[in-house]
């Protein structure tokens, strides 16, 4: 569940990290001019921008090339016993279609069975740009927050760069530290757990179908950075 304590306090933050925990969302394209809902996968950029990964002969891609204007609709409503009493967040932007590898790979380390069908030549990734957002995290807390405000503004190219690296290291080098944190920090079991992305605010984690999230302290844009948020995560994790 996500949490509420820092709604108030600052609506972009909590609307983004809301994004983070996310892995799939309704989309909303239009269809001859009419909505046409449909439930995708998607994987959040750095700075928490949208990445989709799309068939060309899905319904809702064939909507995207005649009108890019999508909406996300993101639920993270679970463990509310009434879900009119929970978060969601909805994204309203252009659909922009990349050839990225980076970003290609980010999806696909968030999303490991995607890896079966990513090579397939109709399908294709598209970025969210997002231009609004409208949190809705209960009753009488409701926002509209623009999308320059929700999306991390720093400039994390440096730490984008070193993203596979660092990846690589923690799961081949500390996969045992990653457990213990997933452990001790989330009071989730399990040693198979595999970090799946680092950004400036925090860390993925994934482990047969279950995933999990480590926010920092303070946000890192840098590789060194990272090393020592990543240090005081696995000391927090011994306490």
């Amino acid at each position: 569940m996500v949490s509420e304590s820092r709604t108030d306090d600052n609506p972009a933050a909590f609307s983004r990290r809301l994004l983070r925990t996310r892995e799939r969302a309704a989309l909303a394209t239009s269809w001859r001019g009419v909505p046409y809902a449909s439930l995708v996968l998607f994987a959040a950029d750095l700075d928490a921008s949208p990445l989709l990964l799309l068939s060309d002969l899905a319904q809702h891609s064939r909507n995207i090339g005649f009108d890019p204007r999508i909406s996300l609709l993101l639920d993270a409503t679970e463990g509310h016993a009434d879900p009119l009493t929970g978060p969601r967040l909805t994204l309203i932007g252009r659909a922009e279609a990349i050839d990225e590898p980076r970003r290609f790979a980010r999806f696909i380390a968030h999303h490991p069975m995607s890896s079966i069908y990513s090579g397939f030549g109709d399908f294709r990734l598209y970025r969210l740009i997002v231009e609004r957002a409208h949190l809705v995290a209960g009753f009488g807390q409701i926002r509209w927050i623009e999308g320059r405000d929700l999306l991390f503004a720093g400039d994390a190219s440096e730490l984008a760069a070193a993203e596979p690296e660092i990846l690589e290291h923690m799961n081949e080098d500390h996969a045992d530290v990653i457990a213990n944190c997933a452990r001790h920090l989330l009071g989730r079991e399990g040693t198979e757990w595999r970090m799946t992305g680092i950004d400036p605010e925090g860390i993925d984690l994934h482990r047969d179908g279950e995933t999990a999230r480590l926010d920092f302290a303070t946000p890192v844009l840098t590789a060194e950075a990272a090393r020592a948020a990543l240090v005081q995560l696995a000391a927090n994790a011994r306490k």
